[in-house]
């Protein structure tokens, strides 16, 4: 306990374990802690009979292929971890309903001119606006490397190298949709992956939701060959080759300061010294609960205020082990969408009351990894969102029928939708709620994507303001509730800059 070290990174989450490797790798003395027993946070595994299931996972954005690198995939390369990738061919199908009431049955390639050229076919007229559109989109991703690149972002370079992303970048990404003269059949095609972020496209930033978009259509996705627990477990491996230190059910309590500067932690297992702190928690729970009041500043507590906790993100997962292959029961598809309408407003607000919610996702896991349970079974999953209201009213003894209630919808909609009844097939099955997401992974409420990025609060404007979103000297928060917002590849891309940001005070002479 009296050994000091240079970086202590609080929460083996996948920002934290991010975080990590990329301090050990710059040569610091480094200390990973984790209150559980094993580390991943959301990127983890579970069993159920014969049966693994994936928690979280549905696809990790911006990989890429070789000629076309996403920044993910760099960060990867660059910190030498290594993964066993299966690659998503296509984008999405949706089956749901256009705004104008007719039904919508869609499939959409990923790649530039595929994705095009399959909206022309669904909505003819579009392809000039789509063309203008993935322009847009080459030059955001330009954009948010140039302010991923570590050094102080300067105004004036933006607006000679990017201005079309300045002129955009701070409206709805509805608005900016229609302005390119989008026909709303199109814009309601586009519009299926908002879920992805919480935030309606009246009111999403269209930095965030374009940026997505291009890295999903122009730069592919990925998933695990052996579930998300395989990420968690290659960055620790990486962890250990550089020398770095571990220490599982060892539980965060305080931190502690001289004067305004962090020098430890305080934990369950004693007292822990450090220069710097990376810390994998929300910075509400920070501020309130793990370090002295009067050190969190005036303009922390407005922010706290001000902010809200992405309203859709209290994740409800039914995950369901089937007896029969997916062959045999007629499941084509990876990533099916189920929305009740293609109006993104009307969804979310269908979202915050259990009654009301009818949306899901379908993920068939064995579409992509034929092994991925034993052979003649096959493993699916149904993701839905929640506002907290309803929840929050739960009584103990009404909780298991709630979640029964969620499971029996999605064997619905699976049958009215998609037409395969899975009930007769049903080995094992697990649900998920927000409560379960709260317990396991410390998140107010169950949020899973940590502050909702939009309007005052969106991408650009935390990314142009980094150096002011950590104030205390040593301690910066990373994960979903950081800069970079939600996601699997937006955590480590936090972690890993948060841990760069470290080091570089730490060359300059401490936490000053």
């Amino acid at each position: 306990m009296a050994a000091k070290y240079d970086v202590v990174v609080v929460g083996a989450g996948n920002a934290g374990i991010s975080a990590a490797v990329k301090a050990a790798l710059e040569g610091k003395k480094t200390l990973l802690i984790e209150k559980h027993n094993l580390p991943g946070g959301c990127a983890s595994s579970f069993r159920r009979g014969r049966f693994e299931f994936d928690p979280s996972v549905h696809e990790i954005c911006d990989w890429g292929p070789d000629d076309n690198k996403g920044d993910v995939r760099l960060l990867f390369e660059r910190n030498g971890v290594k993964m066993d990738w299966v690659t998503v061919p296509e984008c999405y199908r949706c089956i749901s309903k256009y705004s104008d009431g007719t039904p919508m049955d869609i499939s959409m390639p990923t790649g530039r001119e595929p994705f095009i050229d399959k909206m022309e076919e669904y909505v003819p007229g579009t392809r000039e606006a789509m063309n203008k559109l993935f322009d847009l989109f080459a030059e955001m991703k330009a954009a948010v490397k140039y302010m991923n690149d570590g050094t102080p972002n300067d105004s004036k370079y933006m607006q000679t190298n990017f201005p079309n992303v300045l002129r955009t970048c701070g409206y709805p990404s509805l608005k900016v949709l229609q302005a390119l003269k989008l026909p709303q059949k199109a814009i309601d095609i586009l519009s299926v992956y908002w879920c992805y972020l919480g935030v309606p496209l009246d009111e999403l930033n269209f930095l965030h939701f374009g940026n997505m978009l291009d890295m999903y259509i122009c730069r592919k996705a990925v998933i695990p060959h052996h579930t998300s627990h395989e990420i968690s477990m290659q960055f620790m491996e990486r962890f250990y080759e550089l020398g770095g230190e571990a220490w599982f059910n060892c539980r965060a309590e305080k931190f502690l300061f001289d004067g305004d500067r962090i020098c430890g932690v305080e934990t369950n297992m004693g007292t822990i010294e450090c220069e710097q702190v990376l810390a994998n928690i929300n910075p509400d729970i920070i501020y309130a609960k793990m370090m002295p009041k009067e050190l969190v500043p005036e303009r922390e507590k407005k922010l706290s205020t001000a902010r809200k906790h992405n309203y859709s993100a209290r994740m409800c997962v039914a995950y369901f082990a089937l007896n029969k292959s997916r062959e045999e029961l007629g499941i084509d598809d990876y990533t099916v969408f189920f929305p009740s309408t293609s109006d993104t407003r009307r969804e979310y607000e269908s979202l915050a009351h259990i009654d009301t919610n009818k949306f899901s996702i379908l993920l068939c896991y064995n579409k992509l990894i034929p092994d991925f349970s034993p052979e003649g079974t096959c493993v699916v999953s149904f993701t839905t969102m929640y506002g907290p209201d309803d929840w929050n009213k739960i009584t103990p003894q009404e909780y298991a029928g709630i979640k029964d209630k969620f499971a029996k919808q999605c064997i619905e909609t699976m049958k009215e939708k998609y037409g395969v009844d899975i009930e007769p097939y049903i080995e094992e099955m697990e649900v998920s709620t927000p409560m379960t997401f709260a317990r396991y992974l410390g998140t107010p409420e169950g949020s899973t994507y940590g502050y909702e990025l939009s309007g005052w609060d969106g991408m650009l404007a935390r990314m142009m303001l980094i150096p002011e979103e950590f104030p205390i000297k040593g301690l910066r928060h990373i994960g979903a509730a950081s800069f970079r917002g939600d996601g699997y590849s937006s955590t480590w891309i936090n972690g890993d800059m948060c841990a760069a940001m470290a080091c570089a005070e730490l060359k300059e002479g401490g936490n000053k």
